[in-house]
């Protein structure tokens, strides 16, 4: 007994299972760290674990203390290279409890393996705990600790420990590093002056860390002066530095400048690799520069193409050049597919799968999922899940990029039950659900409009344990963007800037384009300079949504200043730019410039592609210009620019349009083509048969996109109750809003629109209400543009106390009245003949500081002229001339009826003929106006011509058209003493102008027919008058 306890006394306990009965135990004394007199500690608590039980008793001799701490430690390492994070720290814990004490190496491989593991924090711990034990680190221990810190952005501590520690030229590129990652590159290079000064030698890793730094915020010609004065200095430069640098230059869209470096290193010591080919291979493909890619490319295959025959040769045999060894690589043929899945047709990229495979090089995991993204762009989602299937069979397991492909073309499609299909799928199949697919599911659910479920998905990520990063953050942001809450975008930037995640120029382009789409352009263009105050350059995207939204604000010149300054950046023009152009010139209703414009690109090597197209399309059918529309057809089919979704959506849009075609053969025809309807494509074909009235079809077509697994939005309801309520079917389109409720939609100001207007056909105040409610109840948000939508229904219906009741309870919910709700009060009582008070409604809108428009005094002229008080409504004219306001065709149209009703006929004529000059074109209410004063002045001849001048230009008479001149022709018909030849020619034209008016369908007025009746009921046309009226009473009757 007395020798097992000297034995004892000599051992250690070791416990394997036990660790219910945790005691303390002491630390071994702590040793004075007089050479390191920087070393902070972090006190946490130290798990010790001990046990009660004899038989988890294991004696450990003291000289085998250090075989044990080896054994744990191995045993923490193979954890964390397994991914058991938790058990590893558990693990270390349980060592440091019995009081084993590792040897430095040991320490150091620990301290390794936790910060490659990620798990910065406990780098700290056990650097402390080292200390603790009186291990004394040294520089590999430091280097460790100071990368780690660095990691986080702790480099007020990082640089603690390297000025007051034996450190060497790894610990001054680490914090230099650390410095370039938070965009503090000139701080880095600070740090090279006191290197020199401590004796520490500046190698070439420092340079290329700089060069990195530079290039990351843009400051390529910094990142350029830094290599030359460098090696300049003795310091060797790499080719690691030569391709950084070519990084840097495409990152900024300097291609030029990438090209001639690239070249211009064949002639200089430092060769380029097939790295730096590729990073410049991918920078174009990324620009969409294909040309110039496949040029590259085919360098790098030793080819270059003959500029007289357009042929490839062999360019070393060719000019007995220098032969540049550089086969090409996996990555090297997968950054091309990738660029031609997002910009070719099918069967180029899978061409150049197929001369991958040719090269004895097999294809990736990454490979194949850029093919499924081409598949997937071109709608053949189908065949992309065969390729999913394949992708097992060749031994090449889909990771989570290819299965979030496919899931975020069906959530595009609308295909949500397919899209969640798959992600059970993935999970059938041991995929983890990582931030990754957590992230695509969350943009798939706000790209449908799933707000709420998008949200839920985030609030997953973090259930789940999993650390949302940049990409994360930056599609929560853009989801709220889209739904245009700018406080919850800005609430999500904040936040990661507390959780230290470095926003990217992807995240500032969300939020510049959410301030932009709600025309907060000032707002927009204060992030951008924030941006560049951050060292976060802006590129060509960024600049592309500023010039987008100040074209759409009508500020020409503004845009035109942002494009000059993207252009000063040394920011190249792509095929995003170009969309911008062409899509303004259609705004602006200058699409014949279009072809000047794709002159001006194809200059700068720009070709349009397949979004160009279809904006050339789209703007061609809306301006009436059919035939250019298809020459721009042709032309992608003679350049083999294969059709996808959106280009044929466009082409359909625009033939259904003219009426030329049937809604099911030009969905046939896409069938034909391989391409997969999406909901814009049923939604065009919903509105085709909306308009025609054909609402049956319609839902017909509703029913069939469902059972295909393609969800409808809002959009497709809305056209289809916007199609019900113009028939009158209220009933059925409140089924249809039923439906969209239990969709997970709620009515939009439009969906309030369709239902008040086709209910205001009852003229009861009381139904209109009870649906104006019931959309509330059903979560219609209140605002400006309900509120006006239900006063103007009120004011057309003469209602305008009931509007006022309104705009009493608008005003009350903190909701101003602007210019619609004042202008629709104006015509509610001008409809009422009140024009006193349409007039003290526009005395008080000015008074309230809204600038009457062109509307307000075509509406207060209106009522003037219907009230025949013509020398007020000159005086409002000239007021509104005052204001700046000019008068178009409505104005003209309003003036000359209300001068030709009072007899006016002088000043009707001038100002027909003022507005003719002018280039407007009467309405035929006009034109029946100034016709009537030439009838009843008898001066039919004038009338006629009248007539003929308003068929030519393009306005189709009407029945009171005919009315007027049937009746003009028979009353001067009428004059006893009239030559007989005369009067035969004046029935003649008569009865000329009533078949016409026959044959166009329309029915003569009563007072018409009295006139014919006695035009024909002279001596031996009593018949004639008889069977004449029995016809048109009978015709209008029926």
């Amino acid at each position: 007994m007395r020798h097992l306890k000297k034995v004892q006394t000599k051992t250690l306990v070791f416990v394997f299972s036990s660790t219910r009965t945790r005691t303390r135990t002491s630390y071994p004394p702590r040793y004075s760290n007089h050479n390191y007199p920087f070393i902070p500690t972090f006190r946490l608590p130290i798990r010790r674990f001990s046990s009660q039980h004899d038989k988890d008793l294991i004696l450990i001799p003291p000289t085998k203390t250090h075989l044990y701490a080896s054994f744990f430690c191995t045993l923490v390492r193979l954890y964390l290279a397994c991914g058991r994070f938790c058990t590893a720290s558990d693990a270390f814990f349980r060592m440091r409890g019995l009081g084993l004490v590792p040897t430095l190496r040991l320490w150091n491989k620990l301290l390794h393996e936790f910060n490659a593991s990620g798990l910065v924090s406990q780098v700290k711990v056990l650097f402390s705990d080292m200390v603790f034990c009186g291990v004394v680190p040294d520089v590999f221990s430091v280097n460790v600790l100071v990368h780690s810190l660095c990691k986080v952005g702790d480099l007020d501590l990082a640089l603690g420990y390297l000025r007051n520690n034996v450190i060497d030229t790894v610990s001054y590129n680490t914090v230099i590093w650390g410095f370039c990652e938070q965009g503090l590159a000139d701080q880095g290079f600070g740090l090279l002056s006191e290197m020199v000064k401590r004796g520490i030698f500046v190698d070439s890793i420092t340079c290329n860390i700089l060069v990195k730094g530079y290039c990351r915020i843009g400051l390529v010609q910094y990142a350029e002066w830094v290599i030359c004065n460098l090696v300049g200095g003795g310091i060797p430069q790499d080719v690691i530095g030569l391709n950084t640098l070519i990084d840097g230059y495409c990152e900024a869209g300097l291609m030029s400048q990438a090209l001639a470096l690239l070249e211009n290193s064949w002639r200089s010591e430092v060769k380029p690799d097939i790295v730096g080919y590729n990073t410049l291979l991918k920078a174009l493909c990324k620009m969409g520069d294909l040309e110039r890619a496949e040029s590259l490319f085919n360098e790098i295959l030793g080819f270059q193409r003959d500029e007289e025959s357009g042929q490839l040769k062999n360019y070393a045999v060719e000019t007995g050049a220098e032969i540049r060894n550089l086969p090409p690589t996996l990555a090297t043929y997968t950054t091309l597919i990738s660029a031609y899945s997002k910009h070719r047709g099918i069967e180029e990229f899978l061409s150049l799968y197929e001369q991958l495979i040719m090269d004895g090089i097999m294809p990736d995991v990454v490979t194949c999922s850029s093919i499924l993204y081409g598949l997937c762009r071109h709608g053949k989602l189908t065949e992309a899940a065969v390729l999913l299937r394949e992708m097992y069979k060749m031994g090449l397991d889909p990771n989570h990029v290819s299965y979030s492909t496919i899931i975020n073309s069906l959530f595009k499609s609308g295909r949500l039950m397919e899209a969640f299909n798959l992600q059970s799928q993935m999970v059938v199949r041991g995929i983890c659900f990582d931030l990754i697919m957590c992230t695509t599911m969350m943009d798939g659910l706000f790209k449908v409009g799933k707000s709420k479920e998008a949200e839920e998905m985030f609030q997953i990520i973090l259930k789940l344990n999993l650390v949302p990063n940049c990409v994360t953050y930056s599609a929560l942001l853009d989801g709220y963007c889209k739904l245009g809450d700018m406080e919850l975008a800005e609430s999500v930037l904040q936040k990661m800037e507390k959780e230290h995640i470095l926003p990217n120029v992807i995240t500032f382009s969300s939020i510049i384009n959410g301030y932009a789409k709600k025309g907060m352009l000032s707002k927009a263009v204060d992030l951008l300079r924030q941006m560049v105050q951050r060292n976060i350059m802006p590129n060509t995207f960024v600049y592309a949504i500023l010039i987008d939204g100040y074209f759409k604000a009508g500020e020409q010149e503004t845009a035109v200043g942002f494009y000059k300054e993207m252009e000063s950046r040394g920011l190249e023009e792509n095929n995003i730019i170009f969309d911008i152009l062409l899509n303004n010139l259609k705004r602006v209703g200058r699409i014949e410039e279009a072809q000047s414009l794709i002159k001006d690109m194809h200059s700068k090597g720009i070709d349009p592609d397949i979004v160009n197209y279809s904006s050339l399309i789209d703007a061609y059918f809306k301006e009436g210009n059919d035939s250019a529309a298809l020459s721009v057809v042709q032309e992608m089919t003679e350049k083999n620019t294969q059709f996808d979704v959106v280009a044929y959506n466009a082409l359909i849009k625009g033939l259904l349009r003219v009426g030329k075609y049937e809604p099911e053969s030009v969905f046939s025809r896409m069938i034909e083509l391989g391409l997969a309807p999406d909901c814009v494509t049923y939604n065009t074909l919903i509105n085709t048969y909306c308009i025609k009235g054909n609402t049956e079809n319609a839902l017909d077509l509703l029913n069939e996109m469902k059972s295909y697994g393609i969800i409808p939005n809002v959009v497709t309801y809305n056209i289809l109750i916007g199609g019900l309520c113009k028939t009158g079917a209220i009933e059925k389109a409140m089924d249809v809003l039923n439906e969209m409720l239990v969709m997970g939609f709620v009515p939009m100001p439009i969906t309030h629109k369709f239902l008040l207007k086709a209910s205001s056909r009852s003229r009861k105040a009381d139904v209109i209400l009870k649906i104006h409610e019931k959309l509330v109840a059903m979560g219609l948000k209140l605002n400006q543009t309900v509120y006006n939508t239900l006063i103007t229904v009120f004011c057309r219906l003469g209602m305008t106390r009931r509007a006022n009741v309104v705009l009493n309870e608008m005003v009350t919910r903190g909701i101003s009245a602007d210019i619609v709700t004042y202008n629709a009060l104006i015509r509610g009582y001008c409809t009422g003949s009140h024009v006193e008070k349409a007039f003290n409604t526009y005395s008080q809108m000015l008074v309230d500081g809204i600038s009457p428009n062109i509307t307000t005094y075509n509406t207060l002229l209106g009522g003037l002229s219907t009230a025949g008080l013509m020398r007020e409504a000159d005086k409002l004219i000239s007021e509104m001339k005052e204001r700046g306001l000019v008068p178009n065709a409505t104005t003209y149209n309003i003036l000359v009826s209300g001068h030709g009703r009072i007899g006016n006929k002088q000043d009707s004529i001038k100002l027909y003929c003022e507005m003719i000059t002018k280039g407007f074109v009467p309405t035929t209410g006009t034109y029946n106006v100034l016709i009537n004063d030439y009838a009843k002045a008898g001066k039919m001849r004038q009338a006629r011509e009248l007539l003929n001048e308003m068929l030519t230009r393009g306005r189709i008479p009407n029945s009171s058209t005919y009315d007027i001149l049937i009746c003009g022709w028979c009353k001067l018909s009428y004059q006893p003493e009239m030559d007989r030849a005369l009067k035969l020619s004046y029935r003649a034209e008569a009865k000329k102008l009533l078949r016409e008016m026959c044959e166009k369908g329309h029915v003569p007025a009563e007072s018409t027919l009295l006139y014919i009746s006695s035009n024909f009921s002279i001596p031996g046309k009593n018949a004639d008058a008889k069977r004449l009226l029995k016809v048109f009473t009978q015709k209008k009757n029926a």
